[in-house]
Protein backbone atom coordinates (compact mmCIF):
# COMPACT_ATOMS: atom_id res chain seq x y z
CA UNK A 1 0.00 0.00 0.00
CA UNK A 2 0.96 3.32 -0.59
CA UNK A 3 -0.02 6.61 0.87
CA UNK A 4 1.29 9.95 -0.88
CA UNK A 5 0.27 13.61 0.07
CA UNK A 6 -1.74 14.96 -2.65
CA UNK A 7 -2.99 18.72 -0.75
CA UNK A 8 -2.78 20.53 1.93
CA UNK A 9 -5.58 22.69 2.90
CA UNK A 10 -6.11 25.88 3.89
CA UNK A 11 -8.57 27.84 5.38
CA UNK A 12 -8.81 31.48 5.06
CA UNK A 13 -12.09 33.87 5.05
CA UNK A 14 -10.29 36.36 2.74
CA UNK A 15 -9.47 33.72 -0.75
CA UNK A 16 -7.72 36.43 -2.49
CA UNK A 17 -5.05 37.53 0.02
CA UNK A 18 -4.25 34.26 1.30
CA UNK A 19 -3.87 33.20 -2.38
CA UNK A 20 -2.26 35.73 -3.40
CA UNK A 21 0.23 34.83 -0.40
CA UNK A 22 0.80 31.49 -1.15
CA UNK A 23 1.27 32.08 -4.98
CA UNK A 24 4.12 34.70 -4.67
CA UNK A 25 5.78 32.65 -1.63
CA UNK A 26 5.87 29.50 -3.74
CA UNK A 27 5.21 30.18 -7.29
CA UNK A 28 2.99 28.17 -9.48
CA UNK A 29 -0.10 28.00 -10.99
CA UNK A 30 -3.91 29.34 -9.57
CA UNK A 31 -7.02 27.63 -10.49
CA UNK A 32 -9.89 29.74 -9.08
CA UNK A 33 -14.07 28.83 -8.28
CA UNK A 34 -16.43 30.39 -6.00
CA UNK A 35 -15.10 28.60 -2.49
CA UNK A 36 -11.74 27.46 -3.38
CA UNK A 37 -7.85 28.49 -5.15
CA UNK A 38 -6.04 25.88 -6.42
CA UNK A 39 -2.23 26.56 -6.42
CA UNK A 40 0.07 23.93 -7.99
CA UNK A 41 3.50 24.09 -7.81
CA UNK A 42 5.53 21.31 -10.07
CA UNK A 43 6.95 18.51 -7.72
CA UNK A 44 4.71 19.26 -4.93
CA UNK A 45 1.28 18.43 -3.29
CA UNK A 46 -1.60 21.14 -4.42
CA UNK A 47 -2.26 23.90 -2.19
CA UNK A 48 -5.89 24.65 -1.62
CA UNK A 49 -7.20 27.41 -0.07
CA UNK A 50 -10.83 26.87 1.15
CA UNK A 51 -13.38 29.46 1.95
CA UNK A 52 -14.18 29.58 5.51
CA UNK A 53 -16.03 32.51 6.39
CA UNK A 54 -15.86 32.43 10.20
CA UNK A 55 -11.94 31.26 10.44
CA UNK A 56 -10.55 32.56 13.24
CA UNK A 57 -7.16 32.46 12.63
CA UNK A 58 -4.77 30.77 15.79
CA UNK A 59 -2.83 33.03 17.85
CA UNK A 60 0.01 30.76 18.25
CA UNK A 61 2.61 31.08 19.94
CA UNK A 62 0.67 32.77 23.17
CA UNK A 63 -3.31 32.05 22.54
CA UNK A 64 -5.46 29.54 20.68
CA UNK A 65 -3.77 26.25 18.88
CA UNK A 66 -1.78 26.98 15.79
CA UNK A 67 -3.69 23.52 14.46
CA UNK A 68 -1.13 23.13 12.08
CA UNK A 69 2.29 24.83 10.49
CA UNK A 70 4.04 24.72 7.30
CA UNK A 71 8.37 24.43 6.90
CA UNK A 72 9.58 26.06 3.89
CA UNK A 73 13.52 25.63 3.11
CA UNK A 74 15.32 28.56 1.78
CA UNK A 75 18.56 29.10 0.48
CA UNK A 76 18.36 33.08 1.78
CA UNK A 77 16.71 33.55 4.25
CA UNK A 78 17.16 37.36 4.75
CA UNK A 79 15.98 37.30 0.71
CA UNK A 80 12.85 34.78 1.92
CA UNK A 81 12.04 37.08 4.96
CA UNK A 82 11.84 39.72 2.67
CA UNK A 83 9.59 38.23 -0.12
CA UNK A 84 7.19 37.09 3.00
CA UNK A 85 6.87 40.35 4.24
CA UNK A 86 6.53 41.75 0.98
CA UNK A 87 3.43 39.34 -0.11
CA UNK A 88 1.37 39.90 3.33
CA UNK A 89 2.86 37.80 5.96
CA UNK A 90 3.45 38.94 9.45
CA UNK A 91 6.67 37.88 11.23
CA UNK A 92 5.74 36.23 15.00
CA UNK A 93 9.24 36.19 16.12
CA UNK A 94 11.65 39.47 15.19
CA UNK A 95 14.19 38.84 12.62
CA UNK A 96 16.97 39.42 15.02
CA UNK A 97 15.90 36.87 17.61
CA UNK A 98 18.16 34.78 19.50
CA UNK A 99 16.32 31.99 17.66
CA UNK A 100 16.81 33.03 14.12
CA UNK A 101 20.76 32.47 14.25
CA UNK A 102 20.35 29.41 16.47
CA UNK A 103 18.25 27.50 14.13
CA UNK A 104 18.59 29.47 10.71
CA UNK A 105 14.92 29.93 10.63
CA UNK A 106 12.04 32.58 10.82
CA UNK A 107 8.52 32.15 12.14
CA UNK A 108 5.68 33.76 10.36
CA UNK A 109 2.11 34.07 9.61
CA UNK A 110 0.29 34.16 6.65
CA UNK A 111 -2.01 36.85 5.88
CA UNK A 112 -5.11 34.49 7.22
CA UNK A 113 -2.28 33.96 10.58
CA UNK A 114 -1.76 30.09 9.25
CA UNK A 115 2.09 30.02 11.22
CA UNK A 116 4.82 28.49 8.66
CA UNK A 117 8.77 28.21 9.12
CA UNK A 118 11.66 29.19 6.95
CA UNK A 119 14.44 27.44 7.28
CA UNK A 120 17.95 27.75 5.70
CA UNK A 121 18.60 24.95 3.81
Amino acid sequence: MTITLSAVIVDAADLESESFFWHRILGGTIHKTPTHHFLRIAGSPVVVIQQAPEHVPPQWPDGRSQQMHVDLSVDDLAAADRLAVEAGARRLRPLGDKALSATGSGVYASPAGHPFCMRAS
